[in-house]
């Protein structure tokens, strides 16, 4: 089935203004939307790929006037050379999206090996991978992506976590602390998890790495094994057999000699009352700041 997105998309995924999108159109015919039965206006997976690439090059310099007057293949080489040189991080939130819709993982290793190399892989994560999945998740949202796209993308980044996790060489810490990192039973989005689990473990710190969709009482089983100090897990999606809330309360009551980070959307987006092991964080440096 071929992917439909409507002005509102192409202006969420690019960045550029719906009316702007609209004038490029009239006055230099940049893209070339079909139209439904009712006359209204919707664009292919190309027509993205091409204003994703136009709006670089617009970005970098260039005036749409003359960018209008290039073919795609010209287009598509600019870009590249672009981004074979310095970029902006918003260039490289832009290349890793076409990299995305493209389905085009030679692309996104070409984006991600060069801001890792230039930035650190902290930097790259939380500047650019972050902010990055902060756009899909909007994508996700207006039905701008297909589900395929999205664990295309998410696979890759996992990779890369994972290959940072095994590559890890633990600076000295004189106090080492223990943690067992987990996500809650029905949890799948481990993306987060995986790289609380780098930054623990780069630090000196003692991970056991638990993964998705831990039940309760095997959790509990772990914890009497290992006594660990610290718990750390994320919560994306709501849960089904019982509240957030109730979870919240749960941890607290049967690890209590454990403090406990918890952080994801559930826990930002919902009133709960945190007790006084439980510590909610919303991004990475938070977390640092407790732990350090």
């Amino acid at each position: 089935m071929q992917v439909r997105y409507s002005i509102k998309d192409l202006e969420r995924l690019s960045g550029i203004k719906a009316h702007t999108l609209r004038i490029w159109e009239q006055r230099y015919n940049i893209l070339r939307p079909e139209r439904t039965a009712t006359n209204i206006r919707w664009y292919s997976q190309d027509d993205l790929k091409r204003l994703l690439n136009i709006s670089v090059l617009n970005n970098h310099g260039l005036k749409i006037s003359k960018i209008a007057s290039l073919d795609d293949e010209v287009i598509a080489s600019q870009v590249v050379k672009i981004s074979e040189a310095v970029l902006e991080e918003n260039e490289h939130i832009t290349s890793l999206v076409i990299s995305m819709v493209d389905f085009d993982e030679q692309r996104f290793e070409k984006v991600i090996n060069s801001c890792i190399l230039r930035y650190g892989f902290e930097h790259a994560v939380e500047e650019i991978i972050y902010p990055f999945f902060r756009k899909i998740g909007v994508m996700w949202q207006t039905g701008s992506i297909t589900p395929v796209q999205e664990h295309f993308i998410s696979n890759l980044v996992r990779q890369k976590f994972i290959t940072a996790i095994d590559q890890v060489i633990p600076k000295k810490n004189d106090h080492p602390k223990r943690f067992i990192l987990f996500l809650a039973e029905g949890e799948l989005h481990e993306l987060s998890l995986l790289y609380y689990s780098y930054k623990l473990k780069i630090r000196g710190h003692q991970v056991i790495y638990l993964g998705q969709s831990v039940p309760f009482d095997d959790l509990q089983k772990v914890f009497e094994s290992a006594k660990p100090e610290h718990m750390l897990s994320v919560f994306t999606h709501e849960m089904k057999e019982i509240s957030s809330a109730e979870y919240i309360q749960k941890l607290h009551k049967v690890f209590s000699d454990s403090t406990i980070f918890v952080s994801g959307w559930q826990m930002m987006n919902q009133r709960i009352h945190f007790p006084h092991n439980i510590i909610r964080f919303d991004n990475p440096s938070d977390l640092h700041r407790y732990i350090d």
